[in-house]
């Protein structure tokens, strides 16, 4: 995802949303149409509460990786309470927020044609589809069952009410929007795109959306096409893939929300939120360590441990050395390195900080590549490669030979969880893979207090809608199973 608003290629938004104006008075010119589409990127800044909603290090708050002392996104209440209709937190805001993504889609489609022709309106209408298609694949996963609209909203009368669709149907739409993004999007790297998404983006996500489906021979095909493009590689640093300027020059991102400061920086300094003293609302559980192997760099560059202090990059005076157990440090936990601007030194609360959240790397489309195969034929040579390619990259030994296919699933789990570490996916994963209810359900976050466990129920795999939908839609829009 792409912040438009900081590129380059794009106008700043300085004027009345195009949503505000009379199609007889916007809809007259090409800038419109760059206007209208920044607007639709914009839609990906939403930030309620200060918390930036599509930030995918929060959706690790949800799971096993890590935990948060203030309830940030209500993930904390949502493992140890229970998801419940009236949650507020990301359960709450983010179906309305992706709705007003999508809305800005429907609006745009219909009239984008009137100002744009030939390649330049497939280009613009590709990159439109997909937001739409991103934001129904996360309504999908995350709550099952949603209305599915693709009307102009301003053809619907704003007191109809819309009842769900079907997850499969849904699906469906996601999987149409993609397949014309893929159709449209111009075949190059993302690094060269100046934050528009490109083929290789839709591309991943559509692997996304079939391996959630568990059809591993197409997702195994399609990742072998992102991979034979030759468009995108690992980045040699992998720590550089999560902060400027790193960022602006990997080759392995494929899809990221760009921010620039002054002008298009987090609303909360992303550094003071994750492991300023105080704050540390990212903290690495000790079973996420405990997942890491004997000497896998990864480790270092995700956390801080006892004993760290600047020259391990620990950014704060105070404390100068972190030791569990002491201050702001719990123990039990382990203070978030990654995402982290290594230059910074003692930030304060009002920092502008930038770092782009990246949501799709070439590692994943790798690993997905891995356990799509894995799953569709074995652990065949392919699937040893695009796994120790992985491992490689940061010096670590290739897999054991012989694995059996159930070892090779579980090897890959393995690689998933330490390689994509506090970047949102676990969550989706640990559902994805039917064993949410077994991984957190009795989950003790911290080993120095076993009696403090989590509760994951079977209906938790899709999130209740919020009780304020529920109620707008009265005796139309049903709640989730067992809510």
């Amino acid at each position: 995802m792409a912040a438009l608003i900081a590129g380059s290629s794009c106008k700043k938004l300085d004027v009345t949303p195009p949503a505000n104006l009379s199609t007889t008075v916007f809809w007259t010119s090409p800038g419109d149409a760059a206007l209208a589409l920044t607007g639709i990127y914009n839609t990906l800044y939403a930030s309620p509460n200060n918390l930036d909603q599509y930030g995918p290090m929060w959706y690790e708050n949800f799971s096993d990786n890590s935990y948060s002392p203030h309830n940030l996104a209500s993930a904390q209440q949502a493992l140890i309470a229970g998801l419940t209709p009236t949650l507020g937190g990301f359960p709450g805001t983010l179906y309305g927020n992706a709705y007003k993504g999508i809305a800005a889609v429907n609006a745009f489609l219909p009239n984008v044609g009137k100002v744009l022709s030939g390649d330049t309106l497939l280009r613009d209408r590709g990159e439109a589809l997909f937001i739409r298609g991103f934001n129904y694949f996360l309504l999908a996963e995350t709550y099952g069952n949603v209305p599915l609209v693709t009307e102009d909203p301003f053809t619907i009368d704003y007191k109809s009410k819309r009842e769900k669709s079907p997850r499969a149907d849904v699906l469906k739409q996601v999987e149409k929007d993609l397949d014309s993004a893929i159709a449209y999007l111009p075949d190059s790297s993302y690094l060269s795109s100046k934050g528009h998404v490109v083929k290789g983006t839709a591309e991943g996500y559509k692997v996304r959306l079939l391996l959630f489906e568990q059809r591993y021979a197409e997702a195994a095909a399609l990742a072998s096409t992102i991979i034979g493009s030759n468009r995108f590689f690992l980045n040699p640093n992998y720590s550089t893939n999560f902060y400027k300027p790193g960022q602006t020059t990997s080759p392995e991102i494929l899809f990221s929300i760009e921010y620039q400061a002054p002008t298009a920086a987090h609303p909360y300094s992303l550094t003071i939120y994750l492991s300023a003293p105080g704050w540390n609302d990212l903290q690495g559980t000790q079973d996420l360590i405990n997942e890491y192997e004997p000497n896998d760099p990864r480790k270092t560059m995700t956390f801080f441990f006892p004993g760290d202090g600047p020259a391990q990059g620990w950014p704060f005076t105070t404390p100068a050395v972190g030791t569990p157990g002491i201050g702001d440090w719990a123990a039990g936990f382990y203070p978030t390195k990654k995402w982290l601007d290594p230059t910074l030194k003692n930030p304060v609360t009002g920092l502008k900080d930038d770092q782009d959240y990246v949501l799709l790397r070439y590692a994943d489309v790798k690993l997905m590549y891995a356990e799509a195969q894995n799953e569709a034929v074995g652990p065949d040579a392919t699937v040893y490669q695009q796994v120790n390619e992985v491992r490689a990259r940061v010096n670590m030994p290739p897999l054991s030979a012989g694995l059996s296919q159930a070892d090779m699933r579980t090897a890959i789990r393995h690689e998933r969880r330490v390689e994509l570490a506090l970047e949102g996916r676990r969550y989706f994963d640990l559902r994805r893979w039917g064993i949410a209810k077994q991984k957190l359900n009795g989950f003790a976050q911290n080993p120095a207090v076993p009696g403090n466990t989590t509760i994951y129920k079977d209906n938790f795999d899709y999130w209740p809608l919020p009780q304020a939908e529920i109620d707008l839609n009265n005796g139309v829009l049903t709640q989730n199973p067992g809510y």
